[in-house]
């Protein structure tokens, strides 16, 4: 009785729970990697992303102001000031060593090695004095374990997208990405549309043969095309650089997008196809006026994957965009190469990874309803 029409399947709640589960998988790491970007080094080293609304400890190491702050107080000189320069935190313990840095609370005075007495306080004042004047050029560290507030900065996308004296910022690369992926997705689906129409539409010998090759092109695996393709590139002075790259992606990119456009396009109605070439429409008529608006749907969804394959892509971009001055470099290779120069810096790659998934992101969320349509055109008449 459960295959009714009318009636819900026993699976439906197995079917639901799979779809939490894989939302869930797909989600949570997305949302921690959007909350670590705005954290701060030293509460992302504390605590995980969950935590990040509430309160959290920390091991600080804090510098006091110089002896240039000193002042006199009766026959001491005495140096004052805040450790958190008055935002809000609460000290537990705190020392003078690195190797004590829990030997004091707050309100105790600790003695000072280079003479001079120094005290802290929960909220972080602390005050220093001594019957001889200090010296030197720099202050003593405070070593503090402190419970601070949640704290969310916009630094970190400053640093690596507005700062032009950072190396490791991902201004550059996102606009070489873009460089990229605008007309790798745009070549192959102007090139396949006129393929799809043609094997679709129009009666020449070897039709079946050409469908059987572009289906036989989808199981080539691209790793084994790069070599011969990087050679053939290189034989004619394209090999490193833009040009070769939206070739590469082309190339790769062309036999699913015909075969996916022809299989949309074969499905349309023919009396419509038949109509206008009676009333003396050429086939460039009707492709661009008929079958391109009406396929609207199927050239969106490929668009979408292809977008996200070029985006996404390291391999290609490794082969054929070489550049050791960094000017070709596309965010996958940047975040790479942060992973090797900044790998305990978790708030840099935090950023830079959400700043390379953000527009893909847009992207589909954007055209997700051309996606669905498009893939489930044909599957019902």
């Amino acid at each position: 009785m459960d295959n009714i029409a009318g009636t819900k399947s026993s699976l439906t709640w197995a079917v639901h729970i799979s779809v939490a589960v894989l939302v869930a998988l797909w989600l949570f790491p997305t949302v921690g990697l959007f909350v670590s970007s705005f954290r701060t080094a030293d509460q992302i080293s504390t605590s995980g992303w969950w935590k990040s609304l509430f309160p959290s400890e920390q091991n600080l190491t804090i510098r006091t102001a110089g002896p240039d702050a000193q002042g006199p107080d009766g026959p001491l000189f005495v140096i004052e000031g805040n450790l958190f320069d008055g935002k809000d935190a609460e000290i537990s313990v705190w020392g003078i060593s690195s190797r004590a840095i829990a030997d004091y609370v707050p309100g105790d005075t600790a003695e000072l090695k280079k003479g001079g007495r120094v005290t802290v306080q929960a909220n972080g004042d602390y005050r220093m004095e001594n019957e001889e004047e200090f010296t030197g050029s720099r202050g003593i560290r405070i070593f503090v374990t402190a419970e601070q507030p949640p704290e969310f900065t916009t630094e970190n996308y400053h640093n690596m997208l507005l700062d032009p004296k950072n190396v490791d910022g991902m201004a550059k690369a996102f606009f070489n990405t873009l460089t990229v992926t605008i007309p790798a997705t745009i070549i192959p689906i102007v090139v396949a549309a006129f393929a799809a129409y043609a094997l679709a539409w129009m009666d020449f010998p070897g039709r079946a043969l050409l469908i059987a090759c572009i289906v036989a092109l989808l199981v080539v695996p691209l790793q084994l095309a790069l070599i011969p393709l990087l050679k053939f590139h290189l034989g004619i002075g394209i090999g490193k650089g833009y040009l070769g790259t939206w070739f590469a992606h082309t190339g790769f990119g062309l036999p699913l997008a015909i075969y996916l456009l022809r299989n949309y396009m074969v499905g349309l109605p023919r009396d419509i196809i038949e109509n206008a070439r009676v009333d003396g429409a050429t086939e460039f008529q009707i492709f661009t006026k008929i079958i391109l608006p009406l396929s609207f749907p199927a050239l969106a969804s490929f668009a979408i994957f292809q977008f996200l394959w070029t985006w996404n892509d390291l391999l290609v971009a490794k082969v054929f965009l070489i550049d050791s001055s960094g000017k070709t470099t596309v965010m996958t290779a940047q975040i790479v190469e942060l992973l090797g120069t900044r790998g305990g810096n978790w708030e840099i790659l935090a950023t830079a990874a959400f700043v390379s998934i953000a527009v893909p992101l847009g992207v589909f969320f954007a055209m997700q309803k051309y996606l669905v349509r498009g893939l489930l055109a044909g599957s019902v008449k």
